[in-house]
């Protein structure tokens, strides 16, 4: 990872300054490197989510979203979601401070972000120079000497505790254990926000939770790690949501199974216009899992053979999709017919079901006897050995669950057998900053928006039904994405 930062003190007051850069289409007016930029969709430039689509005066085109905006900060954060210059997974952030002294303008810009190998001083050298020292100079040109006025600050939350429903467990157990519970959303305190929410996802890891299995919460307490809302109001220090604003987030502590929440801000993000609140609650943990999964602990490319295990659920029918997109040919492992003309029309080239011969032998025989590249496996007991045995030589076995239970102790001296690599990624660790979430969900969002992805709400239940919907989901009678609906007479 790349990091590059640069600060200037420019000699004009903050306004001035933030006048010209809050515009996030502007920069094609004053910046040297860029000739001509549009906000895609049209609509306001300083709208979080929008997406500018310019080319630079050597003709390269990038797309840039907006990732956060804060008129009381002067700051914004932003990423690159398509680009000709192989910047990867960048973030960057540009950030103002009054400098008392002659009313000037400290202004630092930073960012993050991976590049090819061998290019990276290069690619920093540009980023260093060409984007933000001849920014500088081209804001110092144009501003120095002018005056302005500062925005009005926003205002505080205020009002007592807000009463909700949550669905809680008082102990570990079976989804019988989950039980409806008044709860109380308190005011939000410094770097917290306070939620009202409309959309709230099932996942197995709330399976784990409930059983025990992963030791995330400690009852009693409500299990749920994603949700979509509104915001209702924000503590102090938090720059990046608004009330009225739609977010959404898929992130610890558990505790989502609520009408009403409060929670640290920092991993909630603002919903851009194309994704409505039941698509993100469906899509937001499964899709970030396939971005991670497919782009950073496996680096899909383009010919590979990638086998997916419960191609019809939430995160295999993503999988699917997205590594038919690059180019990969998908065989998916289910259960049925029908959950294979559902993984088939997710992309799927090939589906194995449960017959005489071995899944390992319908892969190889599938593969022309070569075996898969790559392999998702979410079965975790049942299925280890199977894919171990599908790989190709120096094939990549990533097991990123266990819904049938832990893979228990394996001999590594086994795997030089076709010198597999095994991967077993966690959700918490390519999630765990706002930096690493603003790129994942970068990507996340284009592919939706782009229609790449499409997320499906397979069964919706009243948040009160809870406990049915972990029964479908253990019962494998599940397709798609489950979500929660909270009632609209809950406070």
């Amino acid at each position: 990872m790349v990091s590059v930062r640069r600060s200037t003190v420019i000699d004009a007051p903050i306004a001035a300054v933030w006048e010209v850069l809050r515009d996030f289409n502007g920069h094609d007016r004053w910046h040297p490197a860029v000739d001509r930029s549009r906000v895609e969709g049209g609509g306001r430039s300083d709208r979080v989510g929008a997406v500018r689509d310019f080319v630079l005066t050597g003709g390269e085109r990038l797309r840039e979203r907006l990732l956060a905006l804060s008129d009381k900060e002067h700051s914004f954060r932003y990423s690159i979601v398509e680009s000709e210059i192989p910047l990867q997974n960048y973030v960057a952030e540009v950030s103002l401070k009054p400098v008392t002294d002659g009313d000037r303008t400290f202004w630092s810009w930073s960012s993050r972000f991976e590049t090819p190998a061998g290019r990276e001083r290069e690619l920093a050298a540009l980023v260093a120079e060409g984007v933000y020292e001849a920014g500088f100079e081209a804001i110092r040109d144009r501003v120095e000497g002018r005056g302005g006025t500062l925005p009005a600050p926003a205002v505080a939350p205020a009002g007592d505790a807000i009463e909700g429903l949550a669905m809680v467990i008082d102990r570990h157990g079976g989804p019988e254990e989950l039980h409806p519970a008044r709860v109380a959303a308190t005011v939000p305190g410094p770097g917290q926000v306070r939620l009202r929410q409309t959309a709230i996802g099932v996942n197995f890891i709330d399976v784990y939770c409930r059983t025990g299995c992963f030791d995330l919460m400690t009852p009693p307490g409500a299990l749920g790690m994603e949700a979509a809302g509104v915001v209702i109001d924000v503590g102090p220090s938090v720059r990046h949501l608004s009330p009225g604003q739609r977010v959404a987030y898929a992130c610890p502590p558990v505790g989502a199974y609520a009408t009403r929440r409060t929670m640290d801000a920092a991993l909630v993000l603002p919903l851009p216009d194309g994704i409505d609140d039941e698509t993100a609650a469906a899509g937001l943990l499964k899709g970030m899992t396939a971005e991670f999964l497919l782009h950073r602990v496996h680096r899909l490319q383009g010919g590979e053979t990638v086998l997916v295990y419960a191609p019809a659920g939430g995160v295999g029918r993503l999988l699917c999709q997205w590594a038919k997109h690059l180019g990969a040919t998908v065989i998916g492992a289910t259960s049925s017919e029908a959950k294979a003309r559902i993984a088939r029309a997710a992309g799927a080239d090939h589906v194995i079901l449960p017959g005489r011969e071995s899944l390992e032998a319908q892969v190889r025989a599938l593969t022309g006897g070569r075996g898969a590249e790559v392999i998702y496996d979410a079965v975790g007991r049942d299925s280890f050995a199977h894919s171990v045995a599908a790989l190709a030589d120096c094939g990549h076995l990533v097991s990123f669950g266990q819904a049938s239970g832990p893979i228990g102790a394996w001999d590594i001296g086994a795997l030089a057998s076709n010198s597999a690599t095994i991967s077993r990624p966690n959700f918490g660790h390519y999630t765990d900053t706002p930096e690493k979430v603003a790129a994942i969900t970068g990507r996340l969002f284009e592919a939706i928006e782009r229609r790449i992805l499409s997320v499906e709400v397979g069964r919706r239940y009243p948040l009160t039904e809870a406990a049915a919907a972990h029964r479908a989901l253990e019962g494998r009678e599940t397709t798609a994405s489950t979500i929660l609906i909270p009632e609209e007479d809950s406070p």
